[in-house]
């Protein structure tokens, strides 16, 4: 006994055809189709699950931006704390950092739309992640500044000691002028201005390098990265087509 897996000779006496009747399949149902079907971004659908996405269907409200909005800037907050607190933790300054804040800001806003995309939501998930990568540099400036103080106290009371072992009278200091105290709300502003600079204050004073340039276009992709996501998907739904019988 033979079949066509063990006698793969052609068979001229019979006609073979690819496939067999009612072959097409909806790829959201998988329920043979026969007749009418449609097409949703070019797969098969039938007429019952073309009507379903397109009543599913997320729709750009000013509800929906605001979401996306709110998760996007809790996305952002959560990727300054960590691109700062891996460069304080190892050290390091590693831009690619910021690959990851653009696609935690593109799909945190995409979650809280619902999958709605556009022009605005990439607008806003770009000035996010560029926001977010940038005002990192506060928390580290003000991790290393602390750290200066204490070393420069240190340094102080050693000298002191130093004196007092040696029986050396400490001289008055001298009156200092202080400067006029900044407020918290100045202190902010003037924080979060020098933040969103913070990415060109190397050029500013020291002229560009190559790790600056590399890091420049780091920060690029990771810009992009949140405006790809955020473009949305537009659901295309072509059709009704009328299914041809095959032979």
């Amino acid at each position: 006994m033979t079949d066509g897996f063990n006698n793969p000779t052609p068979q001229f006496g019979t006609a073979e055809y690819v496939g067999s009747p009612g072959g097409d399949h909806c790829q959201y149902c998988h329920q043979p189709i026969a007749g009418i079907y449609y097409r949703l971004n070019g797969a098969m659908a039938c007429p019952s699950c073309a009507e379903k996405m397109r009543g599913e269907l997320a729709k750009d409200t000013h509800a929906a931006f605001v979401r996306a909005l709110l998760f996007g800037i809790g996305a952002a907050v959560a990727g300054m704390i960590l691109y700062a607190v891996f460069e304080i933790a190892t050290g390091l300054i590693i831009g690619y950092v910021s690959l990851a804040v653009g696609w935690m800001v593109g799909t945190a806003m995409m979650k809280g739309s619902n999958g709605v995309g556009g022009r605005r939501y990439q607008i806003a998930a770009v000035l996010l992640t560029y926001a977010a990568v940038s005002t990192a540099a506060i928390p580290i400036w003000i991790h290393y500044a602390g750290k200066q103080s204490q070393a420069h106290q240190q340094t102080q009371r050693d000298v002191e000691e130093g004196q007092s072992d040696s029986g050396q009278q400490n001289p008055e200091p001298a009156p200092r002028r202080t400067a006029p105290r900044m407020s918290l709300g100045g202190w902010l502003l003037r924080a979060a201005l020098l933040g969103l600079a913070s990415p060109f204050l190397e050029v500013w004073h020291g002229g560009p390098s190559f790790g600056w340039l590399i890091g420049l276009v780091i920060l690029f992709v990771g810009l992009r990265i949140a405006a790809r996501i955020t473009a949305g998907k537009p659901l295309q739904v072509y059709g009704p087509f009328r299914d041809s019988p095959q032979p």
